[in-house]
């Protein structure tokens, strides 16, 4: 069965860090874009990162420019999303995909992960 599980969240504080994991199971995640959303509480859901194939290019949102890195573990078949200087805005319910274009025309969402950004 072809399915990306995410994890990773939690509560933490202003300016805590994160990391999420996106584990494939039933595909070579690494043959893969690989794209990170988030949807805040009454807000759309929104690109975050992406790296993409073949060359493993890098793409951020302007709001976690900096902050943010994505990777890739192929022998554990699992991406990364490492959150550092976290901000109350970045609260949100964290998507994994095999895509990397608008969330609308994506259509295999796991569970998400919480990550709640407060004091």
């Amino acid at each position: 069965q072809v399915q990306l599980v995410e994890s990773g969240g939690g509560l933490v504080q202003p300016g805590g860090s994160l990391r999420l994991a996106c584990a494939a199971s039933g595909f070579t995640l690494g043959d893969y874009d690989i794209g990170w959303f988030r949807q805040a509480p009454g807000k759309e859901r929104a690109g975050v990162s992406c790296i993409s194939v073949p060359d493993g290019t890098r793409y951020y949102a302007d709001s976690v420019m900096g902050r943010f890195t994505i990777s890739k573990d192929p022998d554990k078949n699992t991406a990364y999303l490492q959150m550092t200087s976290l901000k109350r805005e970045d609260t949100a319910v964290y998507y994994c995909a095999t895509w990397c274009g608008a969330p609308g025309a994506y259509d295999s969402w796991g569970q998400g992960t919480q990550v709640t950004v407060s004091s």
